[in-house]
């Protein structure tokens, strides 16, 4: 058998080799650079322009040079430190490397995500009392501006943030129409849209808008009261899969102080490492059913 393979690389000339693989390696890259290439922006420059789209609307000033070192820093910077950490076990380091530094770019958005929908939660939990003071406003003889003037002045951010960005576009020349659009597009939330959508349509047909006010009102607390039922029934849920998920990575750092030789062959062999990517995966997996199952929208 030998013999054969022997004879068979012998019959292959070395520059034609050489050629095949270069013919080979430019037809994938002309088929499919463009698509690489995409792939690469979308993951790098796409992530940092969703951080500052997210940033800014959030009324936080960003610089883009400084938000792109930032990522490059806590990216490859990241990566390089378990690199060397786990030195000289180049295939260990070398593999949590390349996680460490996918994780360091692509956390941040997410967190960014996370603060962005917890501050548009924030706004929909202040619009039952913004509309209430916009109702009592409008039913006292005030129009509209001069309502949300008063939530400005009486309610803390984000809602007041927000109104008061919608009276500056007003004041500029914009329509109430238009600024109420761009607010809903600030604030994706159903709540949001009930409500520009009721003042927009008002605003054109006329209507009583006081009382339009305290429809909205009771639509979102009665919203609210039984997206509350359901975070305390899934609560229990959320729980048992962040534990199931915890469990074993908990278990692996209480066997690695009590006796690191144990679990040692866990990293420094091929069949460890291939055992440890499958539970990584199969953790991520069963995680994101739990959080599929328990997650419930109203």
């Amino acid at each position: 058998m030998n013999e054969i393979f022997a004879n068979f690389s012998l019959d292959i000339p070395l520059p034609l080799l050489f050629l095949a693989i270069a013919a080979v390696t430019f037809l994938i890259s002309y088929l499919w650079v463009d698509r690489v290439i995409a792939f690469i922006n979308e993951r790098s420059l796409g992530q940092r322009d969703e951080i500052i789209k997210y940033l800014e609307l959030m009324f936080v000033d960003v610089n883009k040079d400084k938000l792109t070192r930032t990522l490059m820093v806590g990216s490859f910077g990241l990566g390089a430190l378990f690199f060397v950490l786990f030195w000289p076990n180049i295939l260990m380091g070398l593999l949590l490397g390349a996680i460490f530094t996918l994780l360091g770019w692509a956390l941040p958005k997410h967190v960014v995500k996370y603060l962005y929908d917890k501050r548009c939660s924030q706004f929909t939990n202040q619009m039952v009392d913004g509309m209430t003071i916009l109702s009592n406003g409008v039913r006292a003889g005030l129009s509209v501006q001069q309502s949300m003037d008063r939530v400005v002045k009486n309610l803390p951010n984000p809602i007041s943030q927000e109104f008061r960005l919608v009276l500056s576009q007003i004041q500029l020349g914009q329509t109430l129409e238009d600024a109420l659009t761009e607010l809903g597009e600030r604030i994706p939330r159903p709540d949001v849209q009930m409500f520009v959508t009721s003042v927009n349509i008002l605003k054109e047909t006329g209507g009583n808008m006081a009382e339009t006010f305290q429809t909205i009102t009771f639509t979102i607390r009665e919203r609210q009261k039984v997206e509350k039922k359901i975070e305390a029934l899934t609560a229990q849920g959320i729980m048992q899969g962040i534990i199931i998920s915890m469990i074993p990575f908990i278990l692996m750092a209480i066997f690695f102080v009590v006796d690191p030789n144990y679990i040692k062959p866990l990293f420094t062999t091929t069949l460890g490492l291939i055992a440890l990517l499958v539970v990584i995966t199969l953790q991520i997996i069963g995680g994101l059913m739990i959080k599929k199952v328990v997650t419930i929208k109203v």
